[in-house]
């Protein structure tokens, strides 16, 4: 392997999670939220197509079947360039001349469900492919870094699109900004594309090839100490697909925010998550992955308490809070699942653990959402009246999980860290 290339591929990394991160803004949150309002979706419609990115998780499992053996690059390639395609259509549905409804929402649901599932059979080999090009010792920082650049780019590409949808939305164009959202897109996934393209990997490391996907996926589960640190994201999809889902139609109906404000939050919460991505990578590589996620999740749980207290009165400040220690939080936790796997799990396992924690992890974060949007759509047809108090469902599901993340703590600290570390 030409070392030139070999120290490249890290950098050429840190671009492709950029890209990645950029494609991920307009199909999430409250972009999502205003392309599906436009078509006449329901909230909780909005927040369980939101949840496809959960959902989309377990459809990971794919992964040890199809990526059994072999280099992984050719195929990533090829089948993220389906992947972002499908995403662009999104934003092409509302531009067809279909006009039935139900044909409409087919189609839309088509190309996010389709897309998600390309996306996350190929996310744990990817992972895999670009983390063994990263020396162990330094995981921690690197990840860091590969964060606040995706973030330090996210500033400018959320302002600049939030401000362009709001343009043609008060031009009473919005079509036109869903045009230009599809084109945005394309042009990401040939950037994208590149950074894939130029990147090596490893020659992969010889092992068994007879052993069945079903008998792979067997160990892992019969691996007490791999399934515990598997439950953590577990735990925590469950505590953010409680009620994140339904804060996108959320800022844009009840709080009353502007595409302009949301971008505006977006900032906020990088600006929190950068240098909180640096010190809990650093605290991280000197103690460990556990003990640094201990700490970010009892920020989250005091983010979710604030979320609890947000109404349309105190709104523009009660969620620039949340958001800021949301925010700070995901610094550490978002790299802290996967690199938790790195810590506990031998390298010939970690493929598949990562395709097994991600498909737990996605089956449960949807049917959370599923599971409270009933209670959602009851508070709301309560007049936004639970046990006599006036509250939003948002207000209500946030306390709900403010609660679980308390016991995620607890979880960390007697369970995971009880754990010996894997030092392979």
């Amino acid at each position: 392997m030409n070392k030139n290339a070999q120290k490249l591929t890290p950098i050429f990394y840190i671009g492709e999670a950029t890209f990645e991160y950029f494609i991920s803004v307009l199909i999430t949150g409250t972009y999502l939220a205003k392309l599906t309002s436009s078509l006449g979706f329901s909230d909780s419609l909005t927040a369980i197509l939101g949840s496809f990115v959960a959902l989309g998780c377990s459809f990971q499992l794919f992964a040890i079947a199809f990526f059994k053996t072999g280099k992984v690059k050719k195929r990533v390639t090829v089948m993220h360039i389906i992947n972002q395609l499908l995403f662009m259509g999104i934003y092409l549905v509302p531009l067809t001349p279909i006009n039935s409804m139900a044909a409409k929402t087919i189609l839309f649901i088509t190309f996010l469900l389709g897309g998600y599932f390309i996306s996350n059979v190929i996310h744990a080999p990817k992972i895999n492919w670009f983390m063994s090009m990263v020396d162990d010792s330094k995981r921690g920082i690197f990840t860091s870094v590969k964060e606040m650049v995706s973030l330090l780019g996210g500033f400018a590409f959320n302002f600049i699109m939030g401000s362009v949808i709001d343009k043609y939305e008060m031009g009473g164009n919005i079509r036109g900004a869903f045009a230009i959202c599809a084109l945005t897109i394309f042009i990401l996934m040939l950037l994208h594309t590149i950074t894939l393209i130029f990147s090596v990997e490893k020659e992969p490391k010889k092992k068994s090839t007879d052993v069945s996907a079903a008998k792979r996926f067997e160990t892992i589960f019969k691996d007490k100490n791999v399934m515990k640190v598997i439950m953590v994201s577990v735990f925590w999809t469950i505590s953010t697909h409680v009620c994140t889902p339904f804060f996108g139609t959320y800022q844009v109906k009840e709080l009353g925010f502007s595409m302009q404000y949301v971008a505006t939050l977006s900032i906020l919460s990088s600006a929190a998550r950068i240098p909180c991505s640096f010190i809990f990578g650093q605290y991280a590589d000197k103690t460990s992955f556990a003990r640094m996620l201990k700490v970010c999740f009892i920020i989250a749980g005091t983010a979710f308490l604030f979320a609890a207290f947000t109404n349309p009165s105190n709104g523009k400040t009660f969620f620039a809070v949340y958001t800021v220690l949301y925010g700070a939080s995901m610094g550490g936790i978002n790299s802290a699942q996967i690199n938790l796997i790195f810590d506990y799990v031998n390298p010939y396992q970690r493929s598949d653990a990562l395709a097994v924690q991600q498909t737990i992890y996605g089956i449960c974060g949807f049917v959370a959402t599923l599971i409270f949007t009933p209670l959602f759509n009851y508070i709301q047809a309560s007049g936004n009246k639970i046990f006599g108090l006036s509250l939003y469902p948002q207000q209500f599901l946030s306390i709900i999980a403010c609660v679980l993340v308390v016991l995620l703590v607890f979880y960390i600290d007697r369970i995971i860290l009880r754990i010996r570390l894997n030092k392979d």
